[in-house]
């Protein structure tokens, strides 16, 4: 992937469900919480958790293979006067590595690589902790976000 820009696609399926689509041809579908699809909070979850368990892997399994590999990510939802957003967020790694020299070194690399990756290499945490504005558009109109002009709530004088 050499481009910098990267991009998704989502479209309606039905009422509060989406079809996720990358530029590589896979999809997934994304739901309110009413069934099994991901909702979008959890895909946040996910991305966050997501970008530090590779960052890990590929530092560590130099070394050696895990024999146990999971993180757990979790947040608190909560509204505010700032409006709906998540606090408390957190990633949990569980990983156990065999009892052998390349275990022994992938393990006494183990908290430096999750470190790393928090404070440096995964884009994702970097994005939310350094926070980045993000712009609404509607057929290519900004609409909210930096920049964006708010129209007046009732009508002109």
């Amino acid at each position: 992937m050499s481009d910098a820009v990267r991009r998704v696609r989502l479209e309606r399926t039905s009422r509060g469900r989406l079809l996720a689509r990358n530029e590589r041809g896979a999809t997934m579908a994304i739901g309110m919480g009413e069934d099994s699809d991901f909702t979008p909070v959890e895909l946040l979850l996910v991305a966050i958790a997501g970008c530090s368990a590779i960052d890990v892997d590929l530092i560590t399994g130099k070394r050696s293979a895990p024999d146990e590999f999971v993180v757990d990510a979790s947040g608190v939802k909560i509204r505010d006067q700032e409006g709906n957003r998540l606090v408390e967020l957190a990633v949990d790694f569980r990983v156990r590595f065999p009892d052998t020299d390349g275990g022994r070194a992938a393990e006494s690399v183990l908290e430096r690589a999750i470190t790393a990756s928090h404070d440096r290499l995964c884009t994702v945490t970097r994005t939310v902790e350094v926070g980045t504005p993000v712009t609404s558009s509607l057929r290519g109109e900004r609409v909210a976000g930096p920049s964006a002009t708010p129209e007046p709530d009732g009508p002109a004088d």
